[in-house]
């Protein structure tokens, strides 16, 4: 079980859904962010971004931003560093930007409604973030993407998603049914760690679209996956 990358569909995914549902599931996927310390390991590599290169501003690209929370943590971050920051949000899905606005209304952030290869090519940033958002895409798209962040950045990227593992698995099945979450959260929570990643899955990927990666653990059952821009 869970040997292999198990890519069964999400109901996330699906660009049916309406406005409610998903942004209910939103809701109920930040409480599970905030529960699991899911904004750390992000958090953590701006730090060290913004002390290697002693920037006191950033723009920031925040890819697959869902309901807009790990833009309000790096909000939160940027103003207790003094660091000034010029946000942006990707996200394919129309009602993510609607949810976020309504959630944090007073988060100033840029929202593009856009597939992640349809963004225009001039369009860099500073940094470029992907936070569990990456185990929605399969193999060959994550090769592409792998290079098209290293593309899009200046500084440097991350990639903080989910490790594929039975334990992580069981315990997040059993904890959206007693917290009584919601039904869409509740069938996409462990698929989404059936479709995470392994150490070697992202050695793997980085092989096989020519990036130089840093991967790394982070504390409880993520990957921290890094690079520079482009050369």
């Amino acid at each position: 079980m869970l040997r292999r990358r198990i890519l069964a569909p999400e109901i996330m995914d699906n660009a049916e859904q309406d406005f409610a549902a998903f942004s209910a599931a939103l809701t109920d996927l930040e409480r599970i962010n905030r529960l699991t310390l899911a904004y750390r390991p992000t958090l953590r590599w701006l730090d060290k971004v913004a002390q290697r290169h002693g920037t006191s501003q950033l723009s920031v690209l925040d890819v697959g931003a869902g309901g807009g929370d790990m833009l309000a943590r790096i909000a939160v971050w940027g103003s207790r560093r003094n660091v000034a920051l010029d946000l942006t949000a990707l996200d394919r899905s129309a009602h993510a930007a609607g949810h976020a606005r309504a959630r944090h209304p007073d988060l100033k952030v840029r929202w593009i409604t856009a597939d992640l290869f349809a963004l225009g090519s001039a369009e860099r940033f500073d940094v470029v973030l992907c936070s569990l958002f990456a185990h929605h895409l399969e193999d060959e798209a994550l090769v592409r993407f792998l290079g098209w962040l290293s593309a899009r950045c200046r500084l440097g990227w991350l990639i903080n998603d989910l490790h594929r593992h039975p334990l992580p698995w069981a315990a997040v099945w059993a904890g959206v049914r007693l917290l009584h979450m919601n039904p869409m959260v509740v069938h996409d929570s462990t698929v989404s760690i059936a479709r995470g990643f392994s150490r070697a899955d992202w050695q793997h990927l980085s092989v096989r679209a020519g990036v130089a990666t840093n991967i790394a653990w982070a504390f409880p059952f993520r990957w921290a996956v890094s690079g520079d821009a482009a050369a």
